[in-house]
C-alpha cells in the first residue's frame, strides 16, 4: 500500500488558528510525505481519535464541558463512516458517561467501544451496531486519589485497551495509580471487575497509556508524573500484571517539569517508543525478546513542541510527531535495524494536533442493517 490516510484530532479551543474538529490528509507510505491537512468533520475538542480494524468507523472523543439531564458534567463520544475518498459521515453521538473523555479503543470485531473518562475518573464500554452506531453502555467509577495534590486529587481514567481476544480491558488511572482490568462481554459490550480488579504503581507516579508487546506477554505502561515506563509481565489468560522494570523516558537531570504523554510498541516488537512534553522527544528502546525488559538508546528530538501523541505506520517504515504548541507533525523515518529515528525533512501543519490514526486511502462502503 503506498497511500495511507492520515486523521488528526486536535484541540478546538482557544486555537489562534481556529481549528474546527478533525482534519485528514493522504501519506504517501513510500516517501513519508503529508499532503495538506483538509478539515474532515467539524468536532469541539476531538483530542482522541481511533479506527475500526475493518477500517469503516472512526470514533473520535468530543472533550468539552456541558451536563446530562441529572446535571452531572459530560462529555461526548462521535462515530463516523469513513468514504471512499476518506470523507466522515456522521452517524450518531452519545454521552461519554462522564467528564472530559480522552482515550478510546475499539474491540477487533469492531463490535465494542471503550472510552475513558479523565476528570469523570470512569471507564465506560459501549455496543456497537453493524452500522456503526454507538449502543448501550456500561460503565465502572473509579475511586481514590494520589500523593499528588495538584494532579491526584481524585481518581481520573486515561486510557482503555481491549486485550485478550476482546476478553479485557485494560483501563490507566492516573489519579490513583492503578491499572483496572475488566472483564468484557462481546456480545453486549458489558464490562465487569476481573479478579484481580487492579494492579498498583509507584505512588504518584501516574500511569497514562499503556502499550501491549505483540507477541502477547508484556505490557509497557508509560507514566505521566513520574516520566518513567513500567514494565509488566502480562499473563493474558489470567488477566494478571507483574511488574519487572522501570525505566525513565528521559536523562538524568532533566527538568521535573517533563510529562510524557504517548507509548506506541513498534510492529515488530523490538522497540518501544514514547513521547516526553518538555523535553520534547521521543525516547527510543530495544526489547529483551527473552523478558520483555527495555534498554534506552536515545533520545529524539520531535522538530516542535509539545508533542502529545505520535503514532508509527502500520508497516513499521515511519512515526509522526504531533507537536501539540508548535502546530506541527513530523515525519520520521525508523531504521529496522536499530530502532532509531531520523526526520526525513516532511512535516504538515495544523492547528494543535494531539492525536493520530491511519486508515487506507479507499474505503468501500459496508451495507448497513
Amino acid at each position: 500500500m503506498s497511500e495511507l490516510l492520515l486523521y488528526v484530532g486536535t484541540y478546538t479551543e482557544r486555537t489562534p488558528a481556529g481549528s474546527k474538529g478533525i482534519y485528514s490528509a493522504r501519506f504517501d507510505t513510500s516517501t513519508g510525505r503529508i499532503d495538506a491537512m483538509r478539515l474532515a468533520a467539524e468536532l469541539d475538542n476531538p483530542s482522541w481519535v481511533t479506527v475500526s480494524r475493518d477500517r469503516r468507523f472512526l470514533y473520535a472523543v468530543s472533550e468539552v464541558g456541558v451536563r446530562d439531564a441529572r446535571g452531572v458534567p459530560v462529555g461526548r463520544v462521535a462515530a463516523y463512516a469513513i468514504g471512499a475518498d476518506g470523507k466522515l459521515t456522521a452517524l450518531n453521538r452519545v454521552s461519554s458517561g462522564g467528564a472530559d473523555p480522552c482515550h478510546l479503543a475499539v474491540t477487533r470485531d469492531g463490535r465494542g467501544v471503550a472510552v475513558a473518562n479523565y476528570t469523570g475518573g470512569s471507564t465506560v464500554s459501549f455496543a456497537v451496531g453493524s452500522d456503526g452506531r454507538l449502543g448501550a453502555a456500561s460503565a465502572d467509577q473509579h475511586t481514590g486519589k494520589g500523593p499528588n495534590a495538584q494532579r491526584q486529587e481524585a481518581a481520573h481514567a486515561h486510557s482503555v485497551d481491549f486485550a485478550s481476544d476482546d476478553r479485557l480491558l485494560l483501563s490507566c488511572d492516573l489519579g490513583n495509580d492503578r491499572v483496572y482490568v475488566y472483564r468484557h462481554d462481546a456480545r453486549t459490550g458489558a464490562i465487569a471487575p476481573h479478579r484481580p480488579a487492579f494492579v498498583g504503581l509507584e505512588p504518584g507516579s501516574g500511569p497514562r497509556h499503556l502499550a501491549l508487546h505483540p507477541s502477547g506477554p508484556y505490557a509497557y505502561v508509560l507514566t505521566e508524573l513520574s516520566s518513567t515506563v513500567a514494565v509488566f509481565a502480562w499473563n493474558a489468560e489470567a488477566g494478571t500484571l507483574v511488574q519487572r522494570q522501570t525505566v525513565p523516558t528521559v536523562p538524568l537531570g532533566t527538568p521535573p517539569s517533563n510529562s510524557t504523554a504517548e507509548i506506541v510498541v513498534h510492529p515488530s516488537g523490538r522497540f518501544v517508543y514514547a513521547s516526553n512534553r518538555g523535553h520534547d522527544s521521543i525516547a527510543v528502546f530495544s526489547v529483551d525478546a527473552r523478558d520483555g525488559r527495555l534498554t534506552h538508546l536515545a533520545n529524539t528530538p520531535t522538530g516542535g513542541s509539545t508533542p502529545r501523541n505520535f503514532a508509527v505506520d502500520p508497516s513499521g517504515r515511519w512515526l509522526l510527531a504531533a507537536n501539540q504548541r508548535s502546530d506541527n507533525i513530523v515525519t520520521f523515518a525508523i531504521d529496522p535495524q536499530t530502532g532509531a529515528l531520523a526526520p526525513n525533512g516532511a512535516s504538515a501543519k495544523v492547528s494543535r494536533p494531539v492525536c493520530i490514526a491511519f486508515a487506507p486511502a479507499a474505503t468501500p462502503a459496508r451495507p448497513t442493517g
